[in-house]
């Protein structure tokens, strides 16, 4: 098993978060999701309520609280910080989002089961689907800043970005759902992109 990175309080906030997120995932699959509160969460989870507070604002936030593009971006951020400023080419903004978005969606169904359950219950709440189209403008955003970072122009960042999140959602529906296939079917939106006649 590979070693925790990071200090010993950034691994014991880690394993808070991670408990918080496990806790909430088995009480909601044993009493849905309206018959769960903070408090039965932060029990279950063996943390306070003010622990349950620094990692999530509520308790729709827990349902979201795996899906981190934010990590996929940095790490592709760090891996490609060495390529040629993007500038104004709408090409390499895609060719570089398309990597992070994919390693977004491999994460996202890395634990096959658990992505079933999590796109279950989002479907089936009405403020859970609400809440994922707010992430969906902070994922955009969080596109936008990393082509920033990589020497993009705002025009080209802004399409790119919204182009991005369009390729995920396009896979996400042509995937209807199975797991095994979401990046495979994000990956194909970006190639259609390039090969739009195909």
């Amino acid at each position: 098993m590979e070693p925790e990175k990071g200090s010993l309080r950034d691994r014991k906030r880690r394993r808070a978060r991670e408990a918080i997120i496990a806790a909430a995932h088995e009480l909601f699959a044993e009493r849905g999701f309206d018959g769960v509160t903070v408090a039965d969460i932060a029990e279950r989870a063996e943390v306070g309520r003010a622990t349950f507070f620094r990692h999530f604002g509520d308790k729709q936030e827990v349902v979201f609280g795996a899906t981190r593009l934010q990590e996929a971006a940095r790490a592709e951020s760090a891996r490609a910080e060495a390529a040629a400023p993007i500038g104004d080419s709408l090409d390499a903004a895609l060719s570089h989002l398309r990597d992070v978005v994919v390693t977004f969606a491999r994460r996202l169904t890395e634990h096959p089961d658990a992505f079933s359950r999590h796109e279950r219950l989002v479907a089936a709440h009405p403020e859970l689907r609400a809440r994922s189209l707010t992430k969906q403008r902070r994922y955009a955003e969080t596109l936008y800043a990393l082509l920033l970072r990589n020497g993009a122009g705002h025009e080209t960042a802004t399409l790119a970005a919204e182009i991005g999140v369009a390729c995920y959602h396009a896979g996400h529906t042509l995937a209807e759902g199975d797991p095994e296939r979401l990046a495979g079917a994000v990956d194909a939106a970006f190639e259609r992109l390039r090969s739009p006649g195909a």
